[in-house]
């Protein structure tokens, strides 16, 4: 890897791609080799058997042990790629690894930074299995769509908006075109108003059609991202005086555009033979932010419902998302998998302790309304911030481990302690002065 030059790609937790912002992935290409033309020394590097992702902007190679070994991971930006040779098909390479060649420019503006400025060809060997015709046609589509300059542009032309802003703002009351501006209260609503009719306008747009929500669906998801900053931000500097009615909508509206979407989800047609792999990592990534709110154990179910939420139109099938889940434990991810007795199955984080959720059950069913009349599900999931079915699923662990005792009524579960390994087989009368039992006789009288 000496005297690489090509940007490093930075990796999440679960070794996938942080993806720069409008990039989307659009193909996957297991064992693959990366190689120079030139010389080993040249500032292009080899690179050997690794997973090569195609997106709109770069091609990303990340090696086998991309979790560990995230600073090897490189791009190559599709703007510094100068030229894609036509991929020949002979006799030979019937028997041979496919192979894409193409040509690199190096410079600081395309995104490669390096001492050299001599051109290099390199080239893309499959040894894996995948296709590479579908890949060379939509590595030629990405590199003549140029979706990179749009981003740049984008970014210009809102740095030149507020710049224009900025001068117009101190040229008085007159506008370049010498038209009398609108200022003062009657400005801002002004501007309120055209911004609200833009908005709705794209609204418009989007819902016209299948068709038109499909193209502005990335669209929809960079404004909510935008609403989500600002309401958050709003919601920082709020003063006291906010009532809780508006902070409980603020909160609301919060909660629906978190959920917006995933603007890059991992399909069958762009990672082929590698779906379930990326799924799998994707997942893991996503399923954190939930897991947080619902205190680090989640059902299934739900996962299924917020992930197929987030990913819009590209649904995922139950048995997909089962085989991603059951992937988890071949990588280094923070998540696991866990099966109930019960058949429950639910997703946690691995510092979710059961000893420590036992510790929790046991102060609450110790306190005296407890030791008297018990407590339910919902008392157990008020206690550890979980939902009711979780908590359910917590206390027949611990009913399980001896801990808890149950009672069946109609009027559902009650959980007691267990006092039977207090008792005494020899002396069936005998009252203890100490330990559970003690606190559990103490209880009793003040229920009569």
């Amino acid at each position: 890897m000496t005297g690489n030059s090509l940007p490093p790609v930075n990796l999440t937790d679960s070794g996938r791609p942080v993806l720069l912002p409008n990039e989307i992935e659009c193909f996957f290409l297991s064992g693959v080799d990366l190689l120079s033309e030139d010389e080993p020394n040249t500032w292009f590097p080899h690179l050997k058997s690794g997973l090569l992702i195609l997106t709109t902007h770069r091609l990303l190679w990340l090696p086998d042990a991309a979790v560990s070994a995230s600073s090897s991971s490189v791009a190559v930006p599709l703007a510094s790629i100068s030229h894609i040779f036509p991929h020949k098909k002979s006799l030979k390479s019937v028997f041979a690894s496919p192979r894409v060649r193409f040509q690199v420019s190096p410079s600081p503006e395309r995104g490669v930074a390096s001492s050299g400025s001599r051109s290099v060809v390199a080239t893309v060997v499959v040894r894996g299995k995948g296709d590479c015709d579908a890949f060379v046609s939509k590595f030629w589509e990405n590199w003549r769509g140029r979706a990179w300059e749009e981003s740049e542009s984008a970014t210009s032309s809102s740095s030149n908006a507020a710049a224009r802003a900025a001068t117009t703002s101190s040229s008085g009351i007159y506008s370049s075109d010498g038209t009398v501006r609108m200022v003062g209260v009657s400005g801002i609503l002004r501007k309120e108003q055209e911004m609200w009719e833009s908005t709705d306008k794209s609204l418009q747009d989007a819902f016209q059609d299948l068709n038109a929500l499909m193209s502005k669906a990335k669209e929809m998801v960079m404004l909510a991202e935008k609403m989500r900053l600002k309401l958050l931000s709003g919601s920082n500097s709020q003063t006291n005086t906010t009532n809780d009615e508006e902070i409980g909508s603020k909160e609301e509206m919060q909660e629906l555009l978190l959920s917006v979407g995933i603007i890059s989800p991992v399909t069958k047609e762009s990672a082929g033979a590698l779906y379930h792999q990326q799924l799998s990592r994707q997942l893991a990534d996503f399923v954190k932010v939930p897991l947080e709110r619902a205190g680090g154990i989640i059902n299934l179910i739900d996962v299924y419902c917020l992930f197929n939420r987030a990913r819009g139109t590209e649904l995922i099938s139950p048995d997909d998302l089962l085989q991603a889940c059951s992937l988890w434990e071949k990588f280094d991810v923070p998540i696991v998998l866990r099966k109930f007795d019960s058949g429950v199955m639910v997703i946690q984080n691995k510092s979710h302790s059961d000893e420590e959720v036992f510790t929790k059950i046991k102060v609450l069913v110790m306190k005296p309304d407890a030791l008297r009349a018990g407590i339910s599900p919902s008392d157990a999931a008020m206690t550890l911030g979980v939902a009711p079915a979780m908590a359910k699923e917590h206390l027949l662990s611990a009913e399980s481990k001896g801990i808890l005792c149950r009672d069946v009524s109609p009027d559902g579960f009650r959980f007691y302690i267990n006092l039977f390994p207090e008792i005494d087989r020899d002396d069936m009368y005998l009252v203890k002065d100490q330990g559970i039992y003690s606190s559990w006789v103490r209880a009793i009288p003040a229920h009569g």
